[in-house]
């Protein structure tokens, strides 16, 4: 890659924080960052032409942005998952596009916990009496649903950088913990997906979105689950039939649910998920700590001053040669 000449020019689509640009302004006589909310197109596409990097969060970047981006080098996922980029196009177009594994990998890990307890420890309806006044609450079958987690069997679909967190973390608690993958990885501890269902009082995804994952977890495998059991998603919203999932959580099949992504995100106003008292709800933001931020902000400044320097990029998903 040869030598940039001047400043790297980084469109960030986000608007930063006072910690963000205290990060940034040490760099900043070698790179030109514009920033751009994820939901101002009009700047977005006022702004990509002249772009060569592209710092991307979740907005999807599509074949039309990319054939917009005229000076484009690099799109740089803030993340792992590269589904929200149309990485085909960008191949055809010789632009370069690169993740960060294990980046966000601490984040998601205790945002998945935090969403087992608030499933488990019915923590929205709790809230609820609380703030009404009503105090010791009345329900009977508080003491009769209300679990630890170490008494609990924890499936991880999805066996990455976070599910190895997350199996520390609730190990620790004392739960038992099982996982899937692709494969059998001879783990004493594997199982297949349909006996992981079917044993675990927790399932908790942790894999990308692929024409394999998408609707994984349709309306048999939902019903294959262990009655009562808690579902846990901090993967992508796709991998699990949302309309299947409301039918599962209507009947009790499943008790409850905790999920920070959807089938369609932001989700949509009046969506049937936003009227339950068994679903507790983030809007994709397991992964967004300051820690996280910084690692990204790390990751995203060293590939644009390989850039500047002329030296191979790292994490490239592509092969544009």
């Amino acid at each position: 890659m040869a030598v940039s000449p001047g400043p790297i020019r980084v469109l960030a689509h986000f608007e930063p924080g006072e910690k963000v640009l205290d990060f940034l302004a040490p760099h900043l006589d070698w790179l030109d960052v514009r920033f751009c909310a994820e939901d101002d197109d009009a700047t977005f596409h006022r702004e990509l032409p002249e772009a060569e990097v592209l710092w991307h969060v979740l907005r999807p970047i599509t074949g039309d942005d990319l054939h917009r981006a005229l000076r484009l080098r690099l799109v740089h996922k803030m993340g792992a998952g590269v589904n929200t980029i149309d990485v085909d196009t960008a191949t055809q177009l010789g632009i370069l596009v690169a993740n960060m594994p294990g980046a966000n990998a601490a984040s998601v890990a205790e945002g998945t916990v935090l969403l087992m307890l608030a499933a488990l420890r019915r923590v929205i309806e709790l809230d609820q009496y609380t703030r009404e006044g009503d105090g010791w609450p009345t329900d009977p079958t508080l003491g009769e649903t209300v679990r630890d987690i170490g008494g609990c069997t924890v499936g991880l679909i999805g066996y990455g950088n976070v599910a190895h967190r997350v199996e520390r973390i609730v190990t620790a608690m004392d739960a038992d913990v099982l996982h899937t993958s692709t494969r059998n990885t001879g783990h004493p501890r594997w199982r297949n997906l349909p006996e992981l269902l079917s044993t675990s009082d927790i399932v908790s995804l942790h894999l990308p979105l692929t024409d394999a994952t998408r609707g994984l977890l349709d309306r048999d495998a939902l019903a294959s689950m262990k009655p009562g059991s808690v579902i846990v998603n901090t993967a992508r919203g796709p991998i699990i039939d949302e309309t299947a999932l409301l039918e599962a959580l209507g009947t009790g099949q499943i008790a409850a649910a905790g999920l920070d992504v959807f089938e369609v995100e932001p989700i949509p106003h009046g969506h049937p998920l936003l009227g339950l008292e068994n679903v507790v709800l983030t809007p994709h933001v397991a992964w967004y700590t300051v820690d996280t931020m910084r690692r990204y902000l790390q990751a995203a400044v060293d590939n644009c001053r390989r850039i500047h320097d002329g030296q191979p990029l790292v994490n490239v998903v592509n092969d544009v040669t």
